[in-house]
């Protein structure tokens, strides 16, 4: 076991030296971390801390000024948030995107649904996938009434849930979740934080955004604190309180190394 607490010496995912300017605003200042494989990693700070920008760089949304990103130890730069997902990086938004008049299993298929052939015809099948849905959201605890639903009817808990599980069964490398409970009552923000513990437990490792200090720390091994762009604080949650990481993102206290 590694310092790092997961068993493993190379992280999935580093982010080494990036820094990033928006006229003359810096939004991010020589920003390093990485996440280790069964990991989640708390990326914590108040508005305007960077924290959206840094994801959105991984994710292909921005192109960093300078530094490097790193996916299973080879460099990566993406143009794209496709070509981000493609490689095996996946951000699950607040509101991640979905077809709300489609249904459960037909969203969990989207871009790769399965197809059979008939002379001059290509063939949904239908069927396959509705089984193939229930079995994967059985497996990771989601319940549906039905994967024949749209998925419209859902309720924001369940659309995350589906997302991640999605972005599970179809062999993700690393997942972003950006506020994901943001909108979420309390009993859904429970059950959301249930899964991420189930996911991660199957050795994905994750990055979670998060206002909730308290959602942190009841799922992340460790965590990094933003403060105008830079990082102020970082290290294992078990050896910091909440009110410890209040200080660094207010700047009370700044104990990055």
């Amino acid at each position: 076991m590694n310092k790092k607490g997961t068993g493993e010496n190379t992280p999935v995912l580093r982010v080494e030296n990036v820094s990033k300017n928006f006229g003359n605003v810096q939004a991010l200042k020589n920003v390093s971390l990485g996440v280790y494989p069964g990991e989640v990693l708390g990326l914590l700070g108040d508005n305007g801390a960077g924290k959206s920008t840094l994801i959105k760089i991984i994710s292909g949304n921005f192109h960093a000024d300078e530094g490097s990103i790193y996916l299973e130890g080879n460099r990566v730069r993406f143009d794209s948030p496709a070509e981000s997902r493609k490689a095996g990086i996946e951000t699950v938004y607040q509101n991640s995107e979905i077809c709300e008049n489609a249904s459960v299993a037909a969203n969990f298929f989207i871009g790769r649904e399965l197809c059979g052939s008939v002379p001059g015809f290509r063939v949904l099948k239908e069927r396959t996938m509705v089984q193939e849905t229930e079995k994967v959201l059985s497996d990771i605890g989601v319940e549906v009434y039905s994967v024949k639903s749209k998925m419209g009817f859902l309720s924001g808990g369940q659309r995350q849930a589906i997302v991640l599980g999605r972005f599970f069964h179809w062999g993700g490398k690393v997942a972003l979740l950006d506020e994901p409970f943001a909108a979420l009552g309390v009993a859904e923000s429970r059950k959301g934080l249930q899964l991420i513990r189930q996911v991660s437990g199957r050795g994905l490792p994750i990055i979670l955004i998060t206002h909730n200090i308290e959602h942190a720390f009841e799922v992340a091994n460790r965590f990094v604190v933003l403060r105008h762009g830079e990082v102020v604080g970082k290290g294992q949650i078990k050896d910091v309180t909440v009110d410890d990481v209040v200080s660094m993102i207010t700047g009370a206290i700044h104990v990055a190394t």
